[in-house]
């Protein structure tokens, strides 16, 4: 009887161990991710995820064209399958402003603010199993996981893995550099064909994992079909490490690339150029006269302090800017500055 018994602990204990293995293959990497979340600064996290990114099976399924299914995608791809959530993101305005320069020593930098009413920013560096490394920031506000959600505790900071598949901004170890930033009015683009599909911030994270240059970048935009986030139209400033520099907007749902290295939140093209510009906001002229007056060519330290000057303070309903970052595209880095405490730097290499 003795023996029988034990044979059978240990058949149990057996399928146990068999279980936890394959729960772990399946799901270690996610929890992993998620207790590396570390709170760095206020309102910016720091978190960490090796591992498939879900971006493979998305584009093989035709990707997303709204934030709503988006987030219906995200559950399903950190739950494995297992639950479905319903989920409303949230629609609101944020305004923002990027430089790209060069350094005197032949180097290539881009400096950028994000403004906005409200946010509670994470960085995720991510080193996905296909693809490039990458760092890039989001705000959880836009999730719509709960009025006073912050990546805190377990479940919290599981979810905050949703940032897999959205970014505001980023670079990656090849030295691509992305900012969105809103374009100047409420057009949204929607293009439908028959390509896959991505909204604006899932189209972040899609080509800096797979583009290492600008043209590259371009080439993998004109394979999906773009759809807005957030309700408004958006633009992004585009770099990288050989110091080519472009703004990306769409026009009657067609991709327009216009030569600047300065934008801030109105249309740079030519169909509508200056439309969304408001008076009293000179940003963009600021940026562009301190890019004159140094042919372009500013030190680390120069251009985090131009950024510094067009940031946003903070005003009645509105946090300002959220986050800074000035990232290196010939050596892979960047560093933040969370809520506009310029005193206190964060950085973080990528590999190359």
């Amino acid at each position: 009887m003795k023996k029988v018994i034990k044979v059978t602990l240990l058949s149990v204990l057996g399928l146990v161990l068999v279980c936890c293995v394959f729960m772990w293959m399946e799901f270690g990497p996610m929890v992993k991710g998620a207790l590396s979340t570390e709170k760095i600064d206020d309102g910016l996290y720091y978190m960490e995820y090796r591992g498939d990114d879900g971006f493979d099976e998305l584009m093989a399924q035709g990707g997303f064209e709204s934030a709503d299914e988006m987030v219906s995608y995200i559950i399903q791809f950190l739950s494995k399958g297992h639950c479905k959530a319903e989920v409303q993101t949230r629609k609101t305005d944020f305004g923002c402003s990027a430089l790209t320069v060069k350094t005197p020593e032949g180097g290539v930098l881009m400096g950028r603010n994000f403004d906005f009413p409200s946010a509670v920013g994470v960085v995720l560096h991510t080193i996905p199993n296909r693809g490039y490394e990458t760092i890039t920031t989001f705000n959880v506000e836009f999730y719509g996981f709960g009025e006073d959600y912050k990546p805190e505790g377990f479940t919290n900071q599981y979810l905050a893995l949703a940032g897999l598949f959205v970014a505001l901004d980023g670079i990656n170890e090849k030295g691509l550099a992305i900012a969105d930033l809103m374009a100047g009015d409420t057009i949204q683009t929607h293009q439908r064909t028959s390509k896959p599909d991505l909204t604006t911030t899932a189209a972040i994270s899609y080509l800096i994992k797979n583009a290492a240059t600008v043209d590259e970048a371009l080439d993998l935009l004109r394979g999906i079909d773009m759809h807005s986030d957030i309700g408004s139209a958006h633009h992004y400033a585009m770099a990288d490490a050989s110091g080519r520099n472009v703004v990306v907007e769409y026009v009657d749902n067609e991709m327009v690339v216009v030569e600047s290295p300065a934008v801030a939140n109105h249309y740079l093209c030519e169909a509508k150029l200056n439309v969304g510009l408001s008076e009293g906001d000179d940003r963009y002229s600021r940026l562009c006269e301190r890019y004159e007056q140094t042919g372009g060519v500013m030190n680390e330290q120069q251009l985090t302090e131009v950024i510094e000057a067009v940031s946003q303070p903070e005003r009645e309903g509105f946090l300002g800017t959220a986050w800074t970052m000035v990232m290196d595209l010939k050596h892979p880095a960047v560093t933040y500055y969370s809520r506009r405490h310029f005193d206190k730097p964060l950085h973080f290499e990528l590999k190359k």
